[in-house]
This record gives structure tokens, sequence and C-alpha cells, in this order.
């Protein structure tokens, strides 16, 4: 019987895509999923020439593989990874990799990991983003765990994956968990950027009063410079797309609810669990859990009626305003997300190579920009960078953005223009660039009320004091 090189288990888009990619590329590969319609639709949708087989009993999966097995989960995150590995692991030999490539949570795939490796199993944690059509034709592929198995896999993954300037979009990530904590990441600063991108637009239309037309040119602009990127790309055809049971264009038929999965949530636990702060991608999430209140919303908006806004005297300049102020908030939530993954990689002994990350996540993921360019050069000048906003080249750019995200922050609260992620961009970037903050008084108040100590500035030690109630 033919035996194949690599193994799909979940045949859904993103399986199946990413089951196509690879056996575009050379490799031969084998698909099961327990939806049989799903089986029937691999083979029938194979290209001439494609070394694909479906099979519908794990049983027959595992036996068409060669050994090592090497065998991709592309399945919902949790319960069912769990499922898959109950079902398929007294299958499997010593020596066989099976490589998560969901939405895992890294905790779990920390746990995963120890159960397989007590079977003489390898478990890898392997972040994919690109979309269905990114998996199909290239993603950005981020693999962690086992360097061993990570050998073997990785001609295939250089070979499926998105490419610039002729490198494939995928490295090692770093051990146990990594990769999955990296794509975790990756998808909370999507949140932040997408939050951003949306309040940009906002000020554009409810302040400027532009129509989708002239958004959709704005965004044409904005992505033909320095501002582009794929979630830009995106944005500007948005603007183009009519409805099709109206005359409309279908963005103003959309409701504004948004919905989530988790992995911006996890990142701002995860954040707050190892002490880093992120509070452009914490308000992302919070936004989003925000405009689930749409019929609270609606009759708060009742009672203290519509804000009054004044348009910008001078449009173009307000254009080009807010688009500074979106491409600094935007580079200050990369910052924010490369500064978690810095501390996590130090807490969770990852060994996360910041250089490679930026490397990789400049084509195929839906957080590629040319400004990933400059942080790649940040990091290949400095791998232990703590935070980007401290390399020199970094500084020079933030500082001819800054005042446009001033002003533009200011516009949005003078009239009522809700920018939360504007506005903490900019706040973050207050205090992280604040000598002296004001947390003096803070410690100052909880040792008054809790004991809780405080140190001093001008000696060492820790102290604590009695202190006088005025009574006045």
């Amino acid at each position: 019987m033919e035996r194949y090189s690599y193994g799909m288990v979940g045949l859904g888009v993103m399986g199946r895509n990413l089951l196509y990619n690879i056996a575009d590329n050379g490799f031969s590969i084998a698909g099961f999923d327990l939806d049989q319609e799903k089986v029937k639709e691999l083979e029938e949708g194979a290209a001439s020439g494609m070394k694909v087989r479906g099979t519908d009993t794990l049983e027959d999966f595992v036996s068409a593989l060669e050994v090592p097995r090497k065998i991709i989960l592309m399945v919902p995150a949790g319960k069912p990874v769990d499922a898959v590995l109950g079902n398929i692991t007294p299958l499997l030999t010593e020596g066989d990799i099976v490589i998560d490539a969901g939405n895992s949570y890294f905790e779990d795939t920390n746990r995963r990991v120890a159960d397989l490796a007590s079977k003489k199993l390898h478990f890898m944690g392997m972040g994919v983003s690109g979309g269905e059509k990114g998996a199909r034709t290239g993603p950005s592929i981020m693999p962690g765990g086992d360097p061993e198995a990570f050998k073997l896999l990785k001609p295939m993954l250089e070979a499926i994956a998105a490419k610039v300037d002729n490198e494939a979009c995928t490295a090692y990530m770093g051990k146990g968990s990594a990769g999955n904590y990296v794509k975790m990441v990756h998808n909370g600063i999507e949140y932040a950027i997408m939050q951003l991108i949306s309040e940009a637009y906002d000020l554009l239309k409810r302040g400027a009063g532009l129509n989708n037309d002239q958004l959709y040119q704005v965004f044409k602009e904005w992505n033909s410079g320095e501002m582009n990127s794929f979630l830009i790309e995106i944005t500007r055809d948005i603007f183009t797309q009519k409805d099709t049971f109206t005359d409309n264009y279908l963005v103003d038929q959309i409701l504004d609810k948004a919905g989530a999965k988790g992995t911006g949530k996890w990142t701002s636990e995860q954040a707050m669990e190892i002490g880093v702060s992120i509070p452009t991608i914490d308000i992302a999430v919070t936004s989003r859990i925000l405009s689930a209140y749409k019929e609270e919303r609606v009759q708060a908006s009742e009672i203290y009626s519509e804000k009054e806004i004044t348009k910008p005297e001078d449009t173009e300049q307000f254009i080009k305003e807010v688009g500074d102020a979106l491409f600094l908030s935007t580079l200050i939530s990369y910052a924010q997300g490369l500064s978690l993954l810095v501390k996590a990689s130090e807490e969770y002994s990852f060994e996360i190579p910041l250089k490679d990350v930026v490397k990789i996540w400049r084509g195929g993921c839906i957080i590629r920009s040319v400004l990933l360019e400059k942080f790649y050069s940040a990091y290949t000048q400095d791998p232990n960078l703590s935070n980007i906003l401290l390399d020199k080249e970094i500084s020079e750019l933030v500082k001819s953005k800054i005042k446009a995200l001033r002003k533009t922050a200011g516009y949005a609260v003078t009239n009522g223009i809700s920018s939360l992620g504007i506005q903490t961009a900019l706040g973050y970037f207050d205090a992280y660039t604040t000598k002296s903050l004001p947390v003096n008084l803070i410690q100052a108040q909880r040792d008054y009320f809790g004991a809780h100590t405080y140190q001093r500035i001008d000696r060492e030690g820790v102290f604590h004091t009695s202190w006088q109630s005025s009574n006045n």
C-alpha cells in the first residue's frame, strides 16, 4: 500500500486548504475527518498530480502514513483536540509527531506535550495565520516545541509558507508551547490594529464627513505608502462592496456588534499574569465586549442626546493627521505585543527569537505590514531589545508622528467620538516615556490603609510609616 508523508486531521476549509497547499508543493498527504462528505470533497477537489488520499477511519488514516508519522491537527481548540488525541494516540508508535495547528491555549499545549512524551510521542503547537486564502496559497507559520521534530517538518513548512524576498515566513519559535504563545500574541496585536482602524474610519466618517467612495480613496493612498499592510488593504476593499439585498454599501448594513474567539482575551490575561502593560490590546478586547451592549447603548444615546461634532477646518490636513495617528498607534500596539513576548520568553524559558518573529510576520499573516521591516532591522541590530520604542530609528519615526496622534486624540475627545484605542496608545506612550510617574502617591495610599510598605528614592530598603490623620 502506498504510504503518505503527511496526514491532516480536520478537513474543514482551513484544513483542506492547508492540505492542498502541502500537496501543491510535492508532498503526499492523507486526510481524515469524521464528516464523510468532507472526505469525499477532499478527493474530488484535488488537482491533477496531487498525491492526496481521503480516509474514513482513523485506523486507515494512520496505516496510510509513512513512519515516523507526521500528523497535523486542524480542529477547534479545546476539547476537540483532546478528543482527537485520545482516539489517535493508541494507534501511533514511538517517534511519531503530532502537530496542533489550531489556536490552542499554550498551557493546554504544555499539558499535551507532557502527556504524549510519556508515550514516547512528539507533540508540537504551531500557529498558522493568513485565513482561508493564506492556508491555501502561503500562510505565516509559527512552530514551536521539540527542535528535533521541527527539523523533520522544516522542509515542508518552508515550502508551503508565504515568501518575502524569497525567504519563507516560518521559523522555529522556541521551546515548549512557544508557537502557540507567539500566535496568541499575534492575534492580540490583530485585535488592537482592527480597533484602531475602526476608530480612524469613525473619525473620517463622522468627523470629516467622508463617504465610502472617499474612504476608499483615503485607504488606497494609505496602503500605497508607509502604512501598506493586509488590514489596511482589505479595509480599502470593504468600502467598495455593495449589498446584495439593498442598494447600499454592505459596510453600512452590518450591525455594530463585534465577535471574538478568545485569543485576544488570552493575551490580556497573560499580560496581567506576568506583569506586562498592553493597554491598547486590552482596550480592543474590552471594546468588542462593549459593542455587544447594543440595546443599552441605544438607550444611553437617547438619554444623553446626540453629540455635536465640529467638522475639521482643513479636511486634507485632518486626513493626514488621522493617518499619522493610526500609523503611530499601530506601531505602539506592536510594541506592546512584542514586549509581552520578551517577558514571556524569559518567564517560561521559551527562548523566542524576536528577530525571527517579526521576520515571519512580514508575509502571509493577518498583521503583515511593511512596518515590520523596520522592526526586523531593529532586532537584527539588538536581539535583546526589551521594547521596540527604545530603538533609535523607531524613536525618530515616533517623534515625527506624535504631534498628529495628540491632535487626533484631542479632536476625538472634544467631539465625543469614541477613540479608546487611540487614547490608550497615546497614554501608554506618555507613561512609558515619563521619568517619574505619580505612582509614589499610590504607594503612599497603599501603605496608609494596608501597611503595604514602599521604597524610597534616597536610600535602599523597604519602609512603612504610621500615617497621621489630620482630622480636619
